[in-house]
C-alpha cells in the first residue's frame, strides 16, 4: 500500500499520532530521504508517541541506540549514514537485531543493508517541499528496492 502526505512542520505531532497507530504492528521501519529531510525528527516523535520517555538522540556515530517504552516494548534506532558497508554491519552483529521478534527496528539510511531486508518492511520516504513543509510517502509491506 502506498500513501503520500504533505505536512507543515508544525503539524508533525498530529501526523505522528496517526502514523504511530498505522505502524504499531510493524517490525522493520526504514526511513529514506536527503540530509535534513526530517528522518531523525520523525523517529524521535514516533518513539515519544509509542511511550519512550528517554532522551532520544541520533545514533550517528554509535550506529544504534536502544530504547524501551513504559510497556516494556523495545526499539532499536539505527542511523547507518556513516557505516562502511554491509560487511561492517554484519561484523558488528547488527543483523541479529533484525531477527529479534519482540523488537522494532527503525533504520535511517538503510540502503547499505537492503540485501538483508527480504522479509518485508515499511518504508517512510521524506522529501523537502518548502522550508516549512515536507512530504512523506508511506510504503507498507515492501519487498526489494527502497523508494517513494
Amino acid at each position: 500500500m502506498k500513501q503520500k502526505l504533505i505536512y507543515q512542520l508544525d503539524e508533525l505531532p498530529e501526523l505522528v499520532s496517526g502514523l504511530a497507530e498505522q505502524l504499531q504492528d510493524k517490525k522493520i521501519i526504514v526511513l529514506v530521504g536527503e540530509l535534513g529531510a526530517g528522518k531523525t525528527t520523525l523517529v524521535k516523535a514516533l518513539l515519544k508517541e509509542w511511550g519512550v520517555s528517554d532522551d532520544i538522540t541520533s545514533p550517528t556515530f554509535a550506529y544504534v541506540n536502544y530504547y524501551k517504552n513504559r510497556d516494556g516494548r523495545g526499539f532499536f534506532h539505527f542511523d547507518l549514514y556513516r557505516i562502511g558497508g554491509l560487511e561492517e554491519f554484519l561484523s558488528q552483529g547488527f543483523d541479529e537485531y533484525l531477527q529479534q521478534s519482540n523488537m522494532v527496528c527503525i533504520i535511517e539510511w538503510p540502503q547499505v543493508i537492503e540485501p538483508l531486508l527480504k522479509s518485508g518492511y515499511t518504508c517512510l520516504s521524506l522529501k523537502h517541499v518548502a522550508s516549512d513543509s515536507r512530504s512523506i510517502t508511506i510504503l507498507t509491506d515492501k519487498m526489494g528496492e527502497f523508494g517513494g
